[in-house]
């Protein structure tokens, strides 16, 4: 037994809805493995479940594992605005979530994540998941900050890049660029307090201070 299905069995089972979006990703799309899966996806829902969020924003939803997640672990009343570029996906992503029990607490959105940030309004929000282009981390986290109300949450996926944010090889990369400046930003802001976690690809957790 591997130490991964070591933590996969002491932890909450995935959901049969979610396993079977996972198949059916892979079946259907080139980068399956971008779902956030089983022990990523449980996490989620658990924080969610404790930050208690009226209001939620995801940006990058993919093929809707992580919206998911989020929408299981939302208090009665809350919702999720969920914001997706590819526009091949929306199809896929209606009938995933019609299918499932949160449709009606789910706002999919598409278009570009940074340009519909901009037009929200400041302070609306009581977490954002951060999953969209890497390239772009560093102004998705100075929207985050005028989003996201003071005592709310910023959650960063893939805040490690595959290890390459401590390769020199990779500094020039424009997804690691992104990547390293972003981290460079929620370390030295006075803004937030924030702690990285080894979890697949690097997930930090950020909480925005209170005034």
């Amino acid at each position: 037994m591997t130490i991964e299905e070591y933590i996969e069995l002491h932890s909450s089972p995935e959901p049969e809805t979610l396993r079977n979006l996972i198949r059916e990703s892979h079946l259907r799309l080139v980068h399956g493995r971008m779902c956030s899966g089983h022990i990523q996806g449980r996490l989620l829902k658990m924080l969610t479940t404790m930050i208690r969020p009226l209001v939620a924003v995801e940006l990058g939803t993919f093929t809707g594992y992580s919206a998911l997640c989020i929408a299981e672990g939302l208090p009665e009343g809350g919702k999720l605005i969920t914001i997706e570029h590819q526009d091949e996906l929306e199809d896929f992503l209606k009938r995933s979530f019609n299918s499932s029990p949160f449709a009606d607490v789910i706002d999919l959105r598409i278009g570009d994540a940074l340009d519909i940030c901009r037009s929200m309004e400041s302070a609306s929000a009581d977490m954002m998941f951060m999953d969209a282009d890497k390239r772009q981390y560093p102004e998705y986290f100075q929207e985050a900050l005028r989003i996201v109300r003071p005592g709310g949450f910023i959650i960063a996926d893939n805040t490690l890049w595959d290890g390459h944010v401590v390769e020199p090889s990779h500094a020039d990369d424009p997804q690691t660029a992104g990547i390293l400046r972003f981290n460079r930003m929620v370390a030295e802001s006075d803004r937030c307090e924030e702690v990285m976690i080894p979890l697949r690809d690097g997930l930090t957790l950020i909480r925005i201070l209170p005034v």
